[in-house]
């Protein structure tokens, strides 16, 4: 049987590993940063319906430039984002990848300060972008200073920053973002998957985008709008980049299914949203309670908690497995990572967990 080693794969490619978390049937999955609350039924409804218009024409290419979809995304970032400044792709790793193919590549690079999202370094390979990374401060904390003098030591013609950082939940000021575009010659991607967990009166990044024509904002609908499986990411930009996109993105890459479903879902903005006050909740008692059994859980602004303090994370991830809870080691040492997920679902884990403890 031919084994992957026997094809003439990219030399860069071998050797490697698909990504991919463990994907297992437990009760209680906690591990992948979903939103764990089902989508409202009335939103269901909707939802069915505009996708079932849309089967009906099928048979036709979708709009190529989704602009329906992308007069819906702008009205959500705000009045200040209009549809030209908006791109969407298959999930954020596509807007992510299409961003590598159109400024980074082969004899250019990106920099980023791991531990980070994962998927910034595996799509940078995949584009044969240089991956650059850099170290981050005290607490996965990262500073003006620091980001500074890295961007000024690589000269990178990318910088990818996570605003709030995953895998470590890690708020990320607004004046190092500033800090890093001013240093900076090429594209400052700030990735803001789980921006909207972030406290209560805390300004995004896209307020920066004003006179930054190189400065980039992506979002998803995985997370808060627990669309996950829909598979819509975009951004927000200088209309310039989104011409750039144009380039390398694949014809009619957004199918007429996901435009309708996206578009329904935004329709009902406030419905798919109204669990984020409540995760927010569940993740801050996570906080506290992780504390109070000994652990010493970060401060987050996303829907996880990345804490520490593990003695042996391989035991506990798989004592929490056999109680069906399934959490994530992310390979920082003597940590674990859990999803904030509903009142129920962070009660019996921190239970299971106690009980380990103890």
């Amino acid at each position: 049987m031919t084994s992957l080693s026997d094809l003439p794969i990219r030399d860069d490619l071998r050797g490697q590993e698909p990504y991919g978390a463990p994907q297992k049937s437990v009760r209680l999955a906690l591990n992948v940063n979903e939103n764990t609350h089902p989508v409202p039924d009335e939103v269901v409804a909707h939802v069915t319906a505009a996708v079932e218009r849309a089967v009906r024409g099928v048979n036709r290419y979708p709009d190529r430039e989704f602009s329906e979809l992308r007069e819906h995304l702008a009205a959500y970032l705000g009045p200040d984002v209009s549809p030209t400044q908006v791109w969407a792709a298959n999930g954020s790793n596509e807007i992510i990848q299409q961003i590598l193919q159109a400024f980074g590549g082969p004899g250019r690079s990106v920099l980023g300060f791991p531990p980070t999202y994962s998927m910034h370094s595996i799509i940078a390979a995949g584009t044969g972008t240089r991956w650059v990374a850099a170290e981050r401060d005290d607490d996965y904390r990262l500073s003006p200073a620091t980001a500074v003098a890295a961007v000024t030591q690589h000269d990178p013609d990318l910088v990818f920053l996570c605003a709030p950082n995953n895998p470590t939940g890690t708020p990320l000021e607004l004046e190092t973002i500033e800090a890093v575009y001013a240093a900076s010659r090429g594209i400052v991607m700030v990735d803001e998957a789980y921006a909207e967990f972030m406290p209560a009166g805390r300004e995004s990044a896209l307020s920066l985008l004003p006179g930054r024509e190189r400065l980039v904002v992506s979002r998803t609908m995985s997370k808060a709008f627990a669309f996950a499986g829909a598979r819509l990411g975009y951004l927000a930009a200088d209309p310039a980049v989104v011409d750039a996109l144009r380039l390398v993105r694949l014809p009619y890459h957004l199918s007429a299914i996901t435009q309708a479903a996206a578009v329904a879902a935004l329709e009902h903005a406030p419905a798919m949203l109204q669990t984020v006050q409540a995760i927010r909740e569940q993740r801050d008692r996570l906080v506290v309670e992780l504390a109070a059994l000994g652990y010493t859980p970060h401060e987050s602004w996303a829907n996880f908690v990345l804490f520490g303090g593990v003695d042996d994370p391989r035991a506990t991830f798989d004592y929490l497995l056999e109680n069906d809870i399934l959490i994530r080691d992310v390979g920082l040492a003597n940590h674990l990572r859990v999803t904030a997920g509903t009142p129920a679902e962070t009660t019996e884990f921190l239970e299971v967990l106690g009980r380990m403890t103890r």
